[in-house]
């Protein structure tokens, strides 16, 4: 792969890719495919008329990865990328993917990505999905993630989506229909400043009994930056779900929490919790009086809530 300096710091950044990975992988640079690489057990193929990718992953795969991370160093580029996932009973495996966006221009660049899963029964995925925004151009770093999950029965899912540092502006919406015994665990990391924008839609449907789902979300609001957190778990059938958003404000910032739970079946039991607050005034002291000063120990306390 030739990559200068900027996008290998980038996929550094969300992916924890610092050489050729292991495994699969398909790795993007400003809209273009520049490495690729398939295994006897998962196959990654291009989209026919549209731009993306089919990946393919054998029923009773094991111990395998796939990484599909974006990279882009252009001004004033956007795309709408479309990746399927088609996870084969029995299967369990990792798969990294993230978009890194380092714009140094006045024209806005952006990255859509729409990914759609379809797990097997009895299989297990862990989906990493990191966005992470640098340079020093007025042009805004933009990132729309879209994510489908549809889950057979007794298949589970584990899902960390993390958006730390640099994105101006991003739609997170998020949409899964579970059968019977399929669980799904959801870890968001978000933390906004400047003039950030930052929202995260969450729909998800239990629809078979034993079926169960934690969406669970941990942010930061800094500066005068906007959050907005809309979490629905619909309870079709004797099931388990929990939502809960437990966010920090400073500065100016702003932060909605609008929890939605619709109970479809008698024996449905969903649970919503949320709190928004600022720093507590004795943590910011203890740590004072080790020898940091104001501002260090906030650093201190926000990684340690966003860890």
């Amino acid at each position: 792969m030739n990559l200068d300096e900027i996008s290998k710091a980038l996929l550094e950044e969300i992916a924890d890719i610092t050489d050729t990975p292991s495994g699969a992988y398909n790795i993007r640079s400003n809209s273009q495919s520049i490495g690729r690489q398939s295994t006897e057990n998962i196959e990654i193929v291009s989209k026919q008329g549209v731009s993306g990718l089919d990946i393919f992953i054998k029923p009773g795969t094991k111990g395998e990865s796939v990484h599909i991370p974006v990279v882009m160093t252009e001004s004033g580029l956007k795309e709408l990328v479309y990746n399927d996932f088609f996870i084969g009973d029995g299967a369990d495996v990792e798969i990294v993917a993230g978009c890194g966006i380092d714009n140094c221009g006045s024209h806005d660049s952006e990255h859509d990505g729409i990914h759609r899963f379809y797990v097997g029964k009895n299989a297990h995925i862990r989906y990493v999905e990191k966005h992470y925004g640098s340079g020093s151009g007025s042009g805004k770093r933009i990132l729309n993630p879209g994510t489908e999950v549809y889950m057979e029965e007794n298949s589970s899912c584990e899902m960390e989506m993390v958006q730390i540092k640099g994105v101006d502006d991003t739609e997170r919406v998020t949409t899964a229909e579970l059968k019977a015994g399929a669980r799904l665990v959801v870890r968001e990391r978000l933390m906004t400043h400047g003039a950030q924008r930052a929202i995260s839609k969450y729909d998800i449907a239990l629809n078979g009994e034993d079926a169960s789902a934690d969406v669970v979300s941990r942010s930061v609001a800094r500066d005068d930056s906007y959050q907005k957190f809309d979490a629905k778990i619909i309870g079709n059938a004797a099931c388990k779900g929990h939502t809960e958003c437990d966010s920090i404000i400073m500065d100016n910032g702003r932060i909605l929490a609008v929890p939605g739970l619709e109970a479809n079946d008698v024996d449905a039991a969903l649970v919503h919790e949320a709190a928004i607050g600022k720093i507590a005034g004795d943590q910011l002291i203890k740590l004072m009086t080790l020898g940091l000063t104001e501002q260090e120990a906030e650093e201190q306390i926000i990684n340690g809530f966003l860890r």
